[in-house]
């Protein structure tokens, strides 16, 4: 009987006894876990999101209007910082977003505003001399009448003059649906390229 009691004591001393909380281990763990998620991956999705809307985006090349200098999906680094420090230069490869178009488009600048541009045979005039191009084309295409570029605009063409849709269709382009100036191809990679 005696033992009884003894054990019946232990179990009422434990009872009395403040019991443990648990551990906060687990909920801890979690909290610490979802923070270090929000502090590492939100900063990254919003850099990226400035990086691509503000300084540059990678894009692909479609259609042959740029052939033989851009082929159909090449894909290509787009930096958009240069040009809000200095207008397109002559020979620039260029991304434009056109109001009418889903698409942006790819085009080389071949005529900057005040000067007077002409296309014959798919050569370039420029004020009434023919512009010397470094840059590789394919000539043919339709012609253009010597015309001036209004400030503020830039001229653009394909260099596959005969399958390019370019400002002999829609004309002079304002600088400000020019997206950026492409830099490099960077695939595939062995067509990796400066522009």
């Amino acid at each position: 009987m005696e033992a009884l009691i003894e054990e019946e004591s232990e179990e009422e001393a434990e009872a009395l006894e403040p019991s443990q909380p648990p551990s906060p281990g687990l909920g801890r763990r979690l909290w610490g876990a979802i923070w270090d998620f929000i502090n590492t991956v939100v900063p990254a999705i919003l850099l990226a999101l400035f990086v691509h809307a503000f300084v540059a985006q990678a894009m692909v090349v479609q259609g042959p209007s740029m052939q033989p200098t851009l082929y159909y999906n090449e894909r290509v680094i787009v930096e958009k910082v240069s040009y809000r420090l200095h207008a397109p230069r002559r020979g620039d490869i260029i991304i434009l977003r056109l109001p009418d178009e889903d698409e942006p488009l790819i085009k080389r600048v071949v005529a900057l505003g005040g000067e007077t541009v002409a296309v014959r045979g798919g050569h370039v005039f420029i004020n009434g001399e023919q512009l010397d191009e470094p840059w590789s084309t394919i000539a043919g295409g339709a012609n253009y009448p010597a015309t001036p570029v209004p400030e503020g605009y830039v001229f653009v063409l394909g260099d596959n003059r005969p399958r390019s849709r370019d400002s002999r269709s829609f004309g002079p382009v304002p600088l400000e649906h020019v997206i950026g100036h492409a830099l490099f191809v960077y695939w595939p990679l062995d067509q990796v390229k400066g522009l």
